[in-house]
């Protein structure tokens, strides 16, 4: 086994991967950024090297200063992760020519699984049943064109060196093609280098089924069942779960031990995903699933796995990268219960799911406890216990953590295991329900709401299910909203003492008892009555300050302020400084110390979350300083401009 391990990656996964290591005794070594000086998996880890920028170009895609890193250190091996350069046949190369244990599969089976096209034929020539469409050499618009007809419509064209949703487009009629072909190969050029594409019968009520499988040096490859993966926004999962709802026995053996013939016709080792097409307009059966891609890494919804099964895939791993066979027998592998996993991500899904970031003012997960707070008494043996529900948080971030705004915006995953599907979801749900998240837009209430539809309930959702009920699933429950308020504001007027003069139950001479507090919820100011014998919802609330308050109102993380009249009036003269709203990178300061300026007049320009925002002067006057120079690293709160006092 081995004794030191180099973590190519941040946040979660670099924090589980630790986990694992810990139990085993393994020394860690994470890497970081700028941006993630201050991460959860940098003060986990054993050791720590810093290797570049923020961008992610410049840190964790620098494959050179990342293998010196590990030299530097005396790594034994390196884990990618997922993402980043955990697909990177390259880096794969680079990693073992430096002497060094790769953590993850040949270089040479990443790039022939890493090609759409090459792929399927792969998967082809071992048995396993693919998509008709069209994935040869000549990329000309006539041929493209001909073979669409060919395979008729409506068809998917797809990049052939494509994923996370990038290169695909939807065809549903012959005057479409031409439009959307161009489009297609101009995003794949853009997206990945590579402008060829490959066309494909769409299924137009798709389900996403995949198999986790694992193989070693010696010839052994096993199967640890499937995952459903269905629920999906733009192609990108939401929630996951462990079995397959609906999964006929012969039609699991079916598409396991196709996906084993997959991992041993090329030579696999390590962790990997065989995805596959399923229609979901048809009951389950042996001929309604088709080869889709082969993920060459491990998934970011392995916990799902590692529940039923009892296993820990990071352990498998790692054994596995040292030379040694698979720790089981494909008899030996069980499978118990029912799991389930959500995606929690910095993002707003009633702004068109707008990605945020800042500082973690409240981070309350429900019922679940992070993996990594208790890491060396993990135990992947005990997620077979199923006398009770299991509850599991895979995160790389705490309270008073800031999300940094150039990185994906998933944040965390929080996983369900019970006796059966029914189960998982309940206590998944309430779990979300009781969530607290403040200080940047979330997708909890969201995820609730996927959860607890009838049709997600039934097992009936299928890829295409969310664009399909967006406003339902986005829309937030106002009078949950209202409930939370109230609750604040019940507890505000609350007597403080016993004195008569510390009674605040709204008698007025010669009219009716009223009780009034206005205060700020979510950015509005509301008066509010709330009745004095009202008993209040109850609902979780986390104190952010002396006068500010979360409350989980179904999902939805609900702010309170009591208003800072000093501070709004401060506000209406104007104030002295520009701040950052956000962290980022200022990319253009137009103002320096002595200069004169107008109210609203730009002074420095910020770049956060691939989106450009102009700073203004809140009032006229002169700059006194300026805070940050041009191309820095800013965090949330940092003072770009500072005026001189009026």
């Amino acid at each position: 086994m081995l004794k030191s391990l180099l973590i190519a990656n941040r946040g979660e996964i670099a924090c589980r991967i630790i986990a694992t290591c810990r139990r085993l005794g393994i020394r860690t070594i994470a890497v970081y950024s700028d941006a993630d000086v201050y991460a959860r998996h940098v003060r986990h880890a054993d050791e720590a090297v810093h290797v570049g920028g923020a961008a992610a170009s410049e840190s964790y895609l620098n494959a050179e200063r990342i293998i010196a890193a590990a030299k530097e250190t005396g790594a034994e091996a390196i884990h990618p992760g997922y993402g980043f350069l955990s697909e990177n046949a390259d880096f794969a190369d680079a990693v073992t020519g430096a002497g060094l244990i790769w953590g993850g599969p040949k270089a040479e089976t990443i790039r022939s699984m890493g090609l759409k096209d090459e792929a399927k034929r792969i998967a082809e020539e071992a048995g396993v049943p693919v998509l008709p469409g069209y994935r040869d050499e000549a990329q000309d618009a006539e041929t493209l064109e001909g073979e669409a007809e060919r395979i008729g419509y409506p068809l998917l064209i797809k990049a052939v060196a494509g994923g996370g949703g990038r290169g695909i487009r939807l065809v549903s009629k012959k005057a479409d093609m031409k439009g959307e072909l161009e489009s297609a190969i101009r995003e794949a050029k853009s997206s990945f280098g590579d402008g060829r594409v490959m066309l494909e019968k769409l299924v137009e009520r798709p389900r996403h089924i995949e198999v986790q499988v694992f193989g070693d040096s010696h010839g052994g490859a096993v199967h640890l069942y499937e995952r459903d993966c269905s629920l999906q926004r733009r192609r990108q999962k939401v929630v996951e779960e462990a079995p397959a709802p609906g999964m006929p026995e012969d039609v699991r053996k079916a598409m396991t031990d196709a996906a084993v013939k997959l991992a041993k016709a090329v030579g696999y080792e390590g962790a990997g995903t065989v995805e596959f097409i399923v229609d979901g307009a048809r009951p389950l059966a042996k001929d309604t699933f088709w080869f889709l891609e082969m993920n060459t890494r491990l998934q970011v919804e392995h916990p799902v796995t590692e529940y039923i099964t009892g296993t820990d895939l990071v352990e498998w791993q790692l054994r596995v990268a040292s030379g040694e066979k698979i720790p089981l027998k494909q008899k030996d592998i069980p499978l118990n219960g029912h799991a389930i996993e959500a995606r929690i991500c910095a993002e707003a899904p009633a702004d068109s799911f707008r990605p945020g970031a800042g500082r973690l003012t409240a981070f309350d997960l429900g019922n679940v406890e992070r993996l990594s707070d208790n890491m060396e008494e993990f135990d992947s043996s005990e997620m077979m216990d199923n006398d009770f529900n299991q509850y599991r948080l895979d995160t790389g971030f705490t309270a008073g953590d800031t999300v940094p705004a150039v990185y994906d915006s998933m944040i965390a995953k929080t996983i369900v295991k019970s006796w059966d599907r029914e189960g998982a979801i309940e206590a998944l749900s309430e779990s979300l329900g009781r969530s607290i998240v403040a200080g940047i837009p979330c997708n909890i209430g969201f995820l609730k709401r996927c959860l607890d539809h009838e049709v997600f309930r039934a097992g009936e959702h299928h890829v295409n299910w969310i664009a399909d009920e967006i406003e339902t699933l986005t829309a937030r429950d106002e009078d949950k909203r209202k409930a939370a308020a109230d609750l604040v504001a019940q507890a505000l007027l609350h007597p403080a003492g016993d004195g008569p003069w510390d009674i605040t139950d709204g008698w007025r001479m010669n009219a009716a008892p009223r009780r009034t507090i206005r205060l700020n919820v979510d950015g509005e100011l509301m008066d509010l009555s709330p009745a004095a014998d009202a008993l209040p919802e109850d609902l979780p609330v986390a104190s952010i300050s002396a006068h500010s308050y979360a409350v989980a109102a179904d999902g939805d993380t609900v702010l309170v302020d009591v208003p800072d009249y000093e501070a709004e009036a401060e506000a209406i003269a104007g104030g002295d400084k520009v701040s950052a709203p956000m962290p980022g990178k200022l990319i253009d300061l137009r103002v320096a110390a002595g200069d004169a300026v107008k109210k609203d007049q730009v002074v420095a320009v910020m770049e956060a979350m691939k989106m450009e925002h102009s700073l203004t002067a809140p009032r006229d006057g002169t700059i006194k300083a300026t805070g940050a120079d041009v191309g820095e690293q800013v965090g949330e709160g940092a003072v770009l401009v500072e005026l001189e006092e009026a």
